[in-house]
């Protein structure tokens, strides 16, 4: 299916006036490119591995809507115009011209695919479920991955720096908290390699279809795991449900950003002697997480790399009456 794609140049202060014309006018999934800067909280909510770099803010924003190649597009545009003459008299709202063009569906959330094939982390293999094991691989340890719309294929050089952080310091008894989980793919490998238990909390409602299918593939009963939406850095009912000082391990593979607002809130939910691991740092950010993790309280236990992308690993003191 064909649509009729239009571009609306704008400001940035009046691109929220402008989207609710069109919304009230009956134009539905407005998109908008602005270079406004995010906030600290906007930051603290974007649980993944880093954010793109944007230039400073020019003042300029696009609004860019679609009709359907059937539908009255001049009729539509007429109104739009009208509007927008009527609002100008209130508030300057930039040139408001308007770029035409056309576009066809695209199904964003099979498209990508074609893009991801089976690899290797080490010794594992990770394999997406529209692919074959080899002979070679069947003795290897394989998990099987779609994340879907979620975050996380195991292909990120951060996540793979989680993987052997998790693999080094699990148990049979460890309890295992990961915050942003994404696809479910840490806390899956976490039972793989013997964990108890999982739990995992995330922003994103994709993250729980996605956490329990990836599970269910991996032979994963629902038993030894939970997942859960809600922002653990500032919701207190999330901060109840997860529990207190109950993880041995709790790993968080987001911004460094998020890490820094999420370090002094999570040693309440390690057990004294717990391991935190934490990833998604950019090179030139591993010292603001050092510094996060050490003004919590933490004790440094161990830094690695992988391209441009760091792994800071840490450990909860003991208590004086687990010492």
């Amino acid at each position: 299916m064909k649509w009729n794609k239009f571009r609306l140049q704008t400001t940035t202060q009046a691109e929220d006036v402008v989207s609710s014309i069109l919304t009230d006018l009956g134009i539905e999934g407005v998109e908008i490119e602005d270079k406004v800067p995010l906030t600290q909280k906007e930051k603290e909510q974007m649980f993944v591995d880093i954010l793109p770099e944007t230039a400073l803010d020019d003042g300029v924003a696009y609004l860019s809507f679609y009709l359907e190649e059937s539908e009255d597009k001049e009729a539509v545009l007429e109104k739009v115009r009208n509007e927008l003459d009527e609002m100008r008299e209130f508030m300057d709202l930039g040139p408001c011209t308007i770029e035409e063009s056309q576009t066809e569906d695209v199904d964003w959330v099979n498209n990508w695919k074609q893009y991801f094939h089976q690899f290797y982390v080490d010794d594992i293999l990770i394999i997406p479920s529209w692919e074959e094991v080899k002979p070679e691989d069947e003795r290897k340890m394989i998990i099987h991955i779609d994340p879907g719309t979620a975050f996380g294929t195991g292909m990120h050089e951060t996540t793979q720096l989680c993987i052997r952080q998790i693999k080094k310091y699990v148990t049979d008894t460890t309890r295992i908290l990961d915050v942003g989980c994404g696809s479910g793919i840490l806390g899956m490998l976490a039972l793989k390699f013997g964990a108890a238990y999982s739990v995992g909390t995330d922003l994103d409602p994709c993250a729980i279809d996605a956490t329990h299918e990836n599970m269910k593939e991996n032979g994963v009963e629902k038993t030894r795991y939970e997942v859960m939406i809600g922002n653990i850095i500032d919701d207190k009912e999330i901060q109840d449900r997860v529990g207190y000082e109950k993880y041995d391990i709790v790993a968080a593979n987001i911004l460094a950003d998020v890490l820094v607002a999420l370090t002094p809130v999570i040693v309440n939910q390690l057990k004294p002697g717990g391991i935190y691991i934490t990833s998604g740092i950019i090179d030139d950010k591993e010292e603001v997480v050092k510094q996060a993790v050490n003004d919590a309280g933490l004790e440094l236990l161990d830094v690695t790399y992988q391209g441009e992308w760091v792994c800071v690993t840490a450990k909860k003191p003991l208590d004086k009456a687990g010492e």
